[in-house]
């Protein structure tokens, strides 16, 4: 009799199954978790070699790198962790910052912001009553609107087509400058312009014998009344700025009246002079820069950012002492240092010499000029912003960056709040 090998079948339990279900080869011991280097570096770096940055495009999406194991998707909770705001510098106009753990285009929305949605005041409209000056009316209107005005615009509210010019919703200044005769030319400057907390001058039309005469505003109390102003008069910001020059016996008197508004709307109603950020740079040197390499490194370098370190015995060493002040000029890349073009030049006069004699030798291949963009790296770092606020001083520079954290919080409850109301099923 013949016998057949008959396969044994091998029957799968149920808690094979799920074990091959969930099963990730990520949570092996064996397999390294994280993202290869050369990924991470572009995932956090920008990197900046010797003719353009590489690797500036962001990578948002969140399964980008689900087939390593790493979650790309936005954690709150992380962001909480990671998320602070640094201040480097402040002063009356002028606020340098670092906010870490956001990326360019959360740090772009603050830009913004700041540019064209944060109200200030400005002047609005000129009331001319005279103008000898060799000025023209609308351009002595549009100066004047670009003159910054001293003023909490959070204390006054906005004026609409149909309102009433009142005392919260307008400024009143008055200017009138006359040169004398015989007199040099004189500079008309915004320290001439004066505060009228009780509003308008200008009669609009004349009331009856009983009625008081009509003005371009009606103020139902003087300003100068308001806590707010009573110790702290609104001027211009600055004093010293040139609206026009009057000749002798040349004259301006007009009113201007002052608005809030958003530079969305009109340039004379944003409250910074600019605001700016850049990323953090980082720069690596990728070997050791001794001695004679490392003076000549840090004397190439405009910006001052790297210095010697004294290694003891004689050696110096050079390393990276202020990566901030790095401007991406990069000198440090190719060489322009005056030792090297001093030596370069020498060596070409010996050569034209030995050509003279016949001695002339073909150079070497290895004899080519020496660049050091595999010795030095520089980096941005994605995550890391410097950030830089120049207020034009209708307010200080941290209030306009708080105030602008709160419309950023206001889109976002709106955003929020528009998708709760729309049925998704």
């Amino acid at each position: 009799m013949s016998t057949k090998n008959k396969e044994e079948k091998r029957i799968v339990t149920e808690a094979e199954k799920i074990e091959a279900k969930n099963f990730n080869i990520h949570d092996l011991p064996d397999v390294p978790t994280g993202l290869p280097p050369h990924l991470e570096l572009q995932r956090t770096r920008v990197i900046c070699n010797e003719l353009a940055p590489i690797h500036t495009g962001g990578i948002f999406y969140s399964g980008a790198y689900k087939s390593m194991g790493v979650d790309n998707s936005v954690n709150l909770e992380k962001f909480n962790e990671d998320f602070k705001v640094d201040v480097i510098s402040l002063d009356e106009t002028d606020i340098v910052f670092d906010m870490i753990g956001i990326n360019a285009p959360m740090a772009n929305a603050f830009r913004r912001i700041l540019l064209a949605e944060l109200p200030s005041m400005a002047i609005e409209k000129v009331f001319v009553a005279n103008n000898t000056s060799l000025v023209q009316d609308e351009v002595l209107a549009q100066r004047l609107g670009l003159i910054p005005i001293a003023a909490d615009p959070r204390l006054f509210e906005y004026l609409s087509e149909n309102d009433q010019p009142n005392e919260k919703n307008t400024i009143v200044f008055k200017l009138h400058v006359k040169c004398p005769r015989g007199e040099p030319r004189l500079k008309v400057k915004t320290n001439e312009l004066i505060w009228l907390p009780n509003g308008s001058e200008i009669v609009k039309e004349s009331g009856g014998s009983d009625s008081k005469p009509k003005t371009y505003t009606s103020f139902s109390r003087s300003q100068d009344s308001f806590p707010e102003f009573a110790n702290n008069p609104i001027t211009p910001s600055l004093q010293d700025i040139l609206i026009a020059k009057l000749g002798p016996g040349q004259e301006i008197e007009l009113e201007a009246h002052a608005v809030k508004g958003i530079g969305k709307t009109h340039a004379k109603w944003s409250p910074v002079a600019t605001a700016w950020y850049r990323m953090l740079p980082e720069v690596v040197l990728l070997k050791e820069f001794e001695d004679e390499e490392a003076v000549e490194l840090v004397n190439v370098c405009p910006a001052k950012v790297f210095d010697i370190e004294d290694m003891g015995e004689g050696r110096k060493r050079a390393k990276v002492a202020r990566p901030r002040d790095c401007t991406l000029c990069r000198e440090c890349l190719r060489e322009g240092k005056p030792e090297l073009e001093a030596k370069a030049k020498a060596k070409a006069e010996a050569k034209a010499k030995a050509k003279e004699r016949g001695e002339e030798k073909k150079a070497k291949p290895t004899e080519e000029k020496k660049e050091w963009v595999p010795q030095v790296e520089l980096r941005r770092l994605r995550s890391h912003f410097i950030f830089t606020i120049e207020s034009t001083g209708s307010q200080p520079p941290d209030v306009l960056f708080t105030e602008a954290v709160k419309i950023l919080e206001d889109k976002c409850e709106s955003v929020i709040a528009a998708h709760s109301e729309v049925d998704w099923s």
